[in-house]
């Protein structure tokens, strides 16, 4: 398959698993699910859905897409750091959704992150071997 399809693929996934996890941040009272939270949520999907869906392919899609998909593995990290995420929401209502949540939207920001690189290395070694 297309490199280029698996990064939309895999960005567009991301994009859906960050909001299952915002909302689920939201639920267990990470977030207070304000309008900032709206705002942010919405400025961050609407960039990354149209940054996946029209500009994979082009050195500034590749960049975006990279940036979108460290992003998506570091947060998923951050979750994890500390005390994690273990008893707390293991034992809360949903606990398995937003812990299997984490763990898919790290697995697929990476992914994306590595496509995005290896897009990125061929855009650059193209520019390079035309001058």
């Amino acid at each position: 398959m297309n490199r280029n399809v698996l990064l939309t693929i895999t960005s567009v996934l991301s994009v859906l698993l960050f909001t299952f996890h915002l909302t689920d941040d939201i639920i267990h009272g990470a977030e207070p699910g304000s309008l900032s939270d709206l705002i942010g949520a919405t400025a961050i999907s609407v960039v990354l859905l149209y940054v996946a869906l029209t500009l994979t392919g082009r050195l500034t899609g590749y960049i975006i897409l990279l940036l979108g998909g460290l992003m998506s593995f570091g947060g998923a990290a951050i979750h994890m750091t500390g005390a994690g995420v273990g008893a707390k929401y293991a034992q809360a209502t949903g606990g398995y959704f937003f812990i299997w949540t984490l763990l898919a939207l790290g697995t697929t920001g990476i992914l994306s992150a590595v496509l995005a690189a290896q897009g990125l290395w061929g855009v650059l070694r193209k520019h390079s071997d035309k001058g």
